[in-house]
């Protein structure tokens, strides 16, 4: 795809945005890198637009001279989505950070697009309400939105895909639309709204969002547990949604992994394959909770069963849980990390962790496990020298191998971390005579292939 003159636009916007547009190295390298191992490359200019119309002045002056326009949330995101592959203009939404509209009776809420989450829950305070897609970092709404996120919180709420009711979205042609509306079912047309829930920024940039809202549990407690093996620990995950217990969330974390929890958080976890519980609901309804998983943990030879309902200490547990990247960097400090996921069917998801466990032990890699397994997601998290070819090669190899045993047993080669361009080639694999129908999707709302280029679908020709 042959682009225009970058200049050209930046000498067009920079009259128009002032301080709000940067041509700063460190700015422009920070937007083109995001959290993964894969290599970034910084955009040719940065926005910092304040309203939906500045986002499309920005479009409309990209779109007429054809320049590449990459939207930028937090920069959280593990699969490269942040690059800006071919150069262009990167558009920074931190600045549309409005909470428009809480309505409480209706359960919803309308944000814009730079609104984080923690943000949305401080505004909600009070409310009795609460925002529950937790995917650890404090990601941007729309960020979320475009990456189809969601966290540990999955297993009870969904995803940001069930939260979402309608989008507000600028079109690569600079104009408007409203994907929905407020009403929670529709039967009319085309399900624009999740269509554009995961597309990356490759269709067009979502500017507001409007959302489900929830009601806060009337008592929340977590536990805390290890078993002899990793077997064992998913085959109590198993039987626990087998036996219809709603539960909170529940995380899985390896032995590897909780030995690197343990010396960051200074905690003093037993470093066995481990689950974190957490129980919503009232009071009655969280003690028959508790009961049953006992049960269960003792089945599957669970041990070192702890209670934490005290706020402090289950957000001490869950903090820990959330650091687990940094964690893992100061295992071999130095290096870097390379994150992945898939998600398999539950049934298949105990064969899946082992097998990818064994790989990494036999190929002698440092990749901790963890996963929100209650919906079958799990990670490895490579760290690793990326000037190691050998190293480089062995991960390539563990990573090719733990997809495609999640694709031959009906699973995903990933759960919430998207596509970017990190992982294009196994959504072709995945997709197989769909992908053509993807790449369609995005010609027709992009014909130039100027949003987001070469992410989820590569390059158009």
């Amino acid at each position: 795809m042959n682009y225009g003159n970058v200049d050209d636009a930046i000498d067009s916007l920079k009259s128009y945005f002032g301080d709000q547009l940067s041509l700063s190295y460190a700015v422009r390298d920070q937007h083109g890198k995001d959290t993964s191992f894969h290599p970034g490359k910084a955009p040719d200019a940065v926005i910092f637009p304040k309203s939906l119309s500045e986002v499309q002045k920005i479009v409309s002056v990209c779109s007429k001279l054809h320049i590449p326009i990459i939207p930028f949330g937090t920069g959280t995101s593990c699969e490269g989505h942040i690059s800006a592959l071919y150069g262009g203009i990167c558009v920074d939404t931190s600045q549309l950070n409005a909470v428009r509209a809480i309505r409480v009776d209706d359960l919803d809420c309308t944000v814009d697009a730079g609104v984080t989450r923690k943000q949305l829950n401080a505004q909600l305070h009070g409310t009795g309400l609460y925002f529950p897609i937790d995917p650890g970092a404090d990601a941007s709404i729309g960020g979320m939105v475009s990456t189809r996120a969601s966290g540990t919180n999955a297993v009870r709420y969904g995803t940001i895909r069930e939260q979402v009711l309608s989008l507000e979205v600028v079109l690569p042609d600079g104009s408007v639309v409203q994907t929905g509306t407020r009403a929670r079912k529709s039967a009319a047309g085309y399900d624009l709204t999740h269509l554009f829930i995961g597309s990356e920024g490759t269709l067009g940039i979502v500017t507001a969002i409007t959302l489900k809202l929830h009601a806060l549990p009337e008592r929340i407690a977590a536990a805390i547990c290890s078993f002899p093996s990793l077997g064992q620990a998913v085959q109590t995950v198993i039987h626990t949604i087998q036996a219809g217990v709603p539960i909170g969330r529940v995380e899985l974390l390896d032995d590897t992994q909780v030995e690197a929890v343990n010396l960051y958080s200074k905690l003093n976890l037993s470093v066995a394959p481990t689950l974190l519980f957490e129980f919503h609901g009232s009071p009655g309804s969280v003690q028959d909770q508790i009961e049953l998983v006992k049960d269960i943990v003792d089945a599957n030879g669970g041990r070192d069963f702890e209670w934490a309902e005290r706020p402090e200490d289950r957000s001490r547990l869950w903090q820990a849980r959330h650091d687990i990247w940094w964690a893992n960097l100061a295992m071999k400090p130095g290096s870097q990390a390379l994150p992945t996921d898939v998600c398999v069917p539950i049934s298949s998801l105990a064969k899946n962790i082992q097998a990818a466990k064994d790989d990494v032990l036999d190929a002698k890699l440092y990749a901790p496990i963890c996963g929100h397994v209650g919906d079958g997601n799990f990670h490895l998290c490579f760290v690793v020298n990326p000037n190691d070819p050998h190293e480089m090669t062995c991960v390539s190899e563990v990573n090719r191998r733990m997809i495609e045993r999640a694709l031959a047993c009906g699973g995903t080669c990933t759960g919430e971390h998207g596509i970017g361009y990190g992982k294009i080639e196994y959504l072709r694999q995945e997709a197989g005579g769909a992908f053509a129908l993807h790449r369609s999707i995005k010609h027709t709302f992009d014909p130039s292939g100027i949003m987001n280029p070469g992410k989820i679908v590569g390059e158009l020709l």
